[in-house]
């Protein structure tokens, strides 16, 4: 392992740019290469942070130790297998993949060569600085809300996709009972996709999670509602607002966290952290973003079945 690594992102969107400029910050790694089917875009990202721009992947691979796939959800797997082949770590913007197949194939390839895999839901960061994930009890409901205006971004994936699966992993994160049934209705938008969803899925203990998303808003909305045996809490994570009723000690001031401040840059550290031996995994690994997967594409399923 060298000492300082060679940071590689695939996809020189929005978020390839998030990830490029972590590379290039955190201690321990530099950006050395970002890689986009549009070489100026590439360059835009990748030259003034220190790093080269490629079109072709193999090049790239060569220029690189971990890597990021940040490319267009429905590339994912084409990607991060590409990354494994090479021997590479990879680090996977949510979701891991658009078919449970697909991200089955990440795992098992990743494991069968001892890489490691991450997948990022950066809200287990948020959950985490909170101390949610560790509450003593069980859930009984919770209520999410997820509500943003129209964007070009995430297009070619639905809105439970793009949105609810990051709440559907929080769900999963808290519990730990199976989901049993999933319902739900949506709409479809300009997208062509669903762009408005509400879920219910149920659990085998009897939890109940209910989600609501949508990318046709007029205006950033998103709210969490999670009731105990013994209290509720409320988070409005625009407002940066917390109640608790539970006798949990919960961090009410979680949002001034450093990690709750820069959750991507936790979850890349958190990656980075795991390839070097420092911590025995990423935050978010493969199973779990196989498991939000899953559930993701059930209520797809159900939004289906109830047109």
């Amino acid at each position: 392992m060298p000492e300082v690594l060679r940071g590689g992102v695939i996809g020189a969107g929005v978020f390839g740019g998030y990830h490029a400029r972590q590379y290039a910050r955190l201690p321990g790694v530099v950006l050395s290469a970002v890689l986009d089917a549009h070489p100026d875009r590439a360059a835009q990202v990748a030259l003034p942070l220190g790093g080269r721009a490629f079109r072709e992947m193999d090049a790239f691979l060569d220029a690189v130790d971990v890597v990021t796939v940040a490319s267009p959800a429905t590339f994912h797997a084409e990607h991060a297998l590409a990354a494994i082949a090479a021997g590479k770590p990879v680090y996977v913007e949510k979701p891991i993949a658009v078919s449970v197949a697909d991200a089955e194939k990440i795992r098992a390839q990743a494991a069968a060569r001892g890489l490691v895999v991450a997948c990022g839901h950066q809200e287990r960061v948020v959950f985490r600085a909170m101390g949610l994930l560790d509450a003593p009890e069980q859930p009984l409901l919770l209520e999410a809300l997820r509500h943003g205006p129209p964007s070009e971004r995430s297009r070619d994936v639905s809105a439970v996709l793009d949105l609810m699966v990051h709440d559907l992993d929080l769900a999963l994160s808290i519990a730990t009972a199976e989901p049993v049934t999933a319902e739900g209705e949506g709409a479809i938008g300009p997208s062509g996709s669903w762009d408005q969803a509400r879920a219910e899925v149920s659990f085998d203990s009897g939890f109940t999670a209910r989600f609501d998303v949508s990318r046709m808003a007029g205006g950033r909305k998103r709210t969490m509602r999670v009731v105990y045996p013994s209290g509720e809490v409320e988070i409005d994570f625009v407002a940066r607002t917390f109640r608790n009723t539970t006798p949990f000690d919960l961090n009410a001031d979680f949002a001034d966290t450093p990690a709750a401040t820069d959750p991507l840059g936790a979850s890349v550290e958190g990656f980075l952290q795991a390839v070097r031996g420092e911590a025995p995994r990423p935050i978010v690994n493969a199973e779990e973003a196989i498991r939000a997967l899953d559930l993701a594409i059930a209520v797809e399923r159900a939004l289906e079945d109830a047109a």
